[in-house]
């Protein structure tokens, strides 16, 4: 996508004379600093999978798997590689993506002669970014069918509701949720995004509007509280979600605060009006081996501090961090929540849209 109107992916591969780097975009920096950061080691890429400065879940997996193919150019032993795996995977533990990605770079290598896996181990992570490319392409494809048949219907500018970040920055490119936007504002419909800030990391007010802002697509940022409201003003035409682990029942685990979401549409239709509530997806996110997302779905707890502190531009242009509690006050911070497949509308994936109870019907 656009940065300064140059094409960027969120991750790539670099080579040098002193071996092969991962460099990443640092989203922990942005919406005031744009910075490429160079992942050198395994370590490093599970502490830039830990602090966020990779995230959202297919990116997540990606990094993973570059993260496995740096482990391999330590050392392609297979006790090295099992051990790897495993602290790649205990990084995060709710995407489903990043689990997904480290099993399959060790089904490709581990059959593999050790003196054969480093090279492979990069052309396989390489394709599994190409593949989440094409899947995000494909998604957004398919959503903007949806967006076009409202936007017939309405004759008028439509007003999509997202919560968190699940653009391009989410992914290697394109995104999840945004991508059915973003095919649709180059199509030329009128869409215009109501940005829910999403404390207390803010990605959809640091990230989400940071990216549509770049691509030229109109968006207004509101508090995470305001999205009923608009819902019950009929101002919201569809919200559009991504997700971090669906299961095969269609429950939808993703950002803290979707729920709510989710309830303040399917309420909306007493109120007449119809605000369907859609989770846009890649295959690698569907967790088949779930049923019950409440019951399976292992919810992070984050650190306190990400809700304690808040990071910001100040008036001199110096970008400082705050404390905002009282001191002493006791922090939750569940990162998810899920939302019950009985509140989703649909689950817009790269192979079309299926209802929840339809989600069996995919090619796995």
């Amino acid at each position: 996508m656009l940065v300064n109107q140059q094409q960027y992916r969120t991750i790539w591969p670099n080579s040098s004379a002193a071996g092969r780097t991962v460099e990443i975009i640092d989203q922990t920096k942005l919406p005031h600093v744009f910075e490429i950061a160079q992942v050198r080691d395994l370590p490093q890429m599970i502490m830039a999978i830990k602090t966020m400065q990779v995230r959202g879940a297919p990116l997540i997996g990606a990094a993973a798997a570059y993260g496995v193919a740096l482990a391999v150019q330590q050392d392609g032993s297979d006790h090295h590689l099992a051990e790897s795996a495993k602290l790649l995977i205990q990084s995060r533990p709710t995407a489903v993506n990043l689990r997904w990605a480290v099993q399959r770079m060790l089904n490709r290598l581990l059959p593999l002669p050790v003196e054969d896996r480093l090279q492979t181990a990069w052309a396989e992570a390489a394709l599994i970014c190409d593949e989440d490319v094409l899947l995000n392409q494909a998604i957004g494809t398919h959503g903007l069918d949806l967006i076009r048949e409202v936007h017939y219907k309405k004759s008028r500018t439509i007003n999509i509701l997202t919560h968190c970040n699940a653009g391009w920055l989410a992914t290697v490119d394109f995104g999840t949720a945004l991508a059915p936007i973003y095919a649709a504002h180059n199509a030329g419909l009128d869409v215009h995004v109501w940005v829910g800030e999403t404390r207390p990391r803010n990605q959809g007010a640091s990230l989400t509007a940071w990216e549509l802002g770049q691509h030229g697509v109109p968006h207004t940022v509101i508090s995470d509280n305001a999205g009923g409201h608009l819902m019950q003003q009929g101002k919201v035409d569809m919200v559009i979600v991504g997700a971090d682990r669906v299961t095969a029942s269609g429950d939808v685990c993703n950002k803290i605060g979707t729920y709510l979401k989710a309830l303040a549409a399917f309420d909306s239709s007493t109120l007449g009006h119809q605000v369907p509530f859609y989770a846009a997806v890649p295959s690698p996110t569907i967790d088949w081996t779930m049923t019950d997302g409440f019951q399976q779905i292992e919810i992070e707890e984050r650190d306190a501090e990400e809700l304690a502190w808040m990071s910001g531009k100040l008036a001199n242009g110096t970008i400082a961090t705050v404390n905002i509690l009282p001191q002493g006050t006791k922090v939750a911070n569940p990162a998810f929540d899920v939302t019950p497949a009985r509140l989703v509308t649909g689950i817009i994936t790269e192979q079309g849209v299926f209802a929840p109870h339809q989600l069996n019907r995919m090619k796995r």
